[in-house]
């Protein structure tokens, strides 16, 4: 028996799942959560086999908490799912140790065939999905600029920032000064909010273009 664990915000969509899956031979349904940071706990409790994880969980950072219990419960597979395709997404998710990555939208027989898939170890991405990260060109900063861009979106002073790279304070204001530039931005917000949209940056453990 596939022992699965549900993670949704909606108490209604996890009941849909549920019952949905609950219906397919094979699967069982072990424990739900609406939150990131209830995830690796939940798994570990129900001993589950397959944790079925809403893309847009509130709480912790997804990709980080995924992660982190990757580490915690290797046992336990993890299924994305995404009501829509953001840039980026897909790139986190294989870096978080995620095997598979689906639409909400997916017919009930994709989705009870995904989990059984990714409980056999097996990788599942959406094509959609696949798609959209295709779509994503590189970034017009510089490896160093993301490494800056990356420290800042933690709330990171220039001090801090400077002190992390191994770089002095003046360099650093420069690096940022021409990432704003680069991005189009107005501020240093700004353009870690443009970085993050176009799926070039985020905070966590992650792959991103080196070029």
């Amino acid at each position: 028996m596939i022992r699965v664990l549900i993670a949704d915000r909606v108490r209604l969509f996890r009941s849909g799942l549920a019952a949905l899956l609950g219906g397919e031979p094979g699967i069982v349904l072990g424990g739900e959560a609406d939150d990131a940071g209830k995830i690796a706990p939940m798994a570990l409790e129900c001993a589950a086999d397959v944790a079925l994880v809403d893309s847009e969980l509130p709480g912790l950072d997804l990709f980080t908490v995924i992660g982190e219990m990757r580490a915690t419960a290797p046992e336990c597979a993890v299924l994305v799912l995404a009501a829509r395709s953001r840039p980026g997404d897909l790139r986190r998710a294989v870096a978080a140790g995620v095997l598979g990555f689906v639409l909400k939208d997916s017919s009930p027989v994709q989705l009870a065939d995904a989990v059984r898939r990714v409980a056999r170890g097996e990788r599942v991405v959406d094509t959609d999905l696949a798609y959209a990260e295709l779509a994503i060109s590189p970034p017009p900063l510089t490896p160093r600029e993301l490494d800056v861009l990356d420290v800042a979106a933690e709330g990171a002073t220039v001090g801090e920032i400077a002190g992390r790279l191994h770089l002095s304070p003046g360099t650093v204001r420069n690096h940022l000064a021409r990432i704003v530039g680069k991005t189009g931005a107005r501020t240093r917000v700004e353009a870690i909010a443009i970085a993050r949209e176009r799926g070039w940056l985020w905070h966590g453990p992650v792959m991103r273009f080196k070029g």
